[in-house]
């Protein structure tokens, strides 16, 4: 894949400006428009930019065409703009079969004036439960940001805009399962869920300001390519031995004190028990 470094992003936080480098793949070679009947396109000649679209018969996504056994997955993302309510939009990693390893970010909408959710999960051989749920600090509908799943043996680290928030070790050492032996492929949806996806439920689906269209650019993944059972990479890829030193746990820190909404390890009412190993 051709590569390509972004312009400086400033921002206006705790932290010093710092660049975002976005390496431009193609969706016409890079990726399958998998379902939606059309409403999912690659709006340009080159396959940089790419839209999927959800009204009340349909949304879409795509999937990648490739594999893989770890990789650093990444695009930028410009949400569903007005009331969005009852919307959910993704970019994720996801195996087949009944006890699927996936990494999810998803935006859920709603209504104009209030914030989107973004909701993180990890699954490992099909259970989830591991919720962190964010209100990012800006506007994603406004313009383009770029969101990242870094996923290798030691870790997985979700990061936006470049600012990792939030990190999932491997902790297979004390019983918890981590995703190591399923490829995954990287897919991206544009779907409805109203009956969860804004206050439980409670805000539906306005279908009058459909079609909801979300646009996705600068695609690319960078990872171990799977293939004939197995997979090839170069291990000393970056993204391979990637860890977060203190000051990326700092940022971690940051956007969880002032960002996050919900936890799921230090949800004491769903797990009156006390809160899952990989919490402690």
């Amino acid at each position: 894949m051709k590569s390509s470094c972004g312009t400086r992003l400033a921002f206006l936080v705790l932290f010093v400006a710092q660049s975002v480098c976005v390496y431009a793949g193609s969706f016409h070679k890079d990726v399958n428009i998998h379902w939606g009947n059309g409403r999912g396109k690659i709006q340009d000649n080159e396959g940089k930019l790419l839209s999927l679209s959800l009204d009340k018969s349909s949304g879409s996504g795509f999937q990648s065409n490739q594999e893989f056994l770890y990789g650093k997955a990444e695009v930028q993302m410009k949400l569903v703009p007005g009331n969005s309510a009852g919307t959910v939009t993704t970019f994720y990693l996801k195996s087949h079969g009944t006890t699927w390893d996936e990494v999810d970010f998803e935006f859920l909408g709603n209504i104009t004036g209030h914030p989107y959710t973004l909701h993180t999960n990890v699954y490992t051989k099909g259970l989830g439960d591991k919720e962190q749920q964010f209100h990012l600090w800006f506007d994603p509908t406004v313009g383009f940001h770029t969101y990242c799943i870094t996923w290798n043996p030691q870790r997985i680290i979700f990061t936006v805009d470049g600012i990792p928030i939030r990190e999932f070790k491997n902790s297979e050492s004390i019983g918890i399962h981590f995703p190591k032996s399923q490829p995954m492929r990287v897919y991206a949806s544009l779907w409805e869920a109203e009956h969860w996806a804004t206050r439980g439920g409670l805000e539906k689906t306005d279908w009058s300001k459909a079609p909801f269209t979300a646009f996705y650019r600068n695609y690319n993944v960078e990872g171990c390519v799977w293939a004939n059972g197995k997979s090839s990479c170069t291990k000393n890829s970056h993204w391979f031995t990637k860890k977060l030193g203190k000051g990326g746990m700092n940022k971690v820190k940051w956007a969880q004190k002032k960002y996050m909404v919900y936890n799921y390890c230090t949800d004491k009412k769903r797990f009156p028990q006390g809160v899952p190993a990989v919490c402690t």
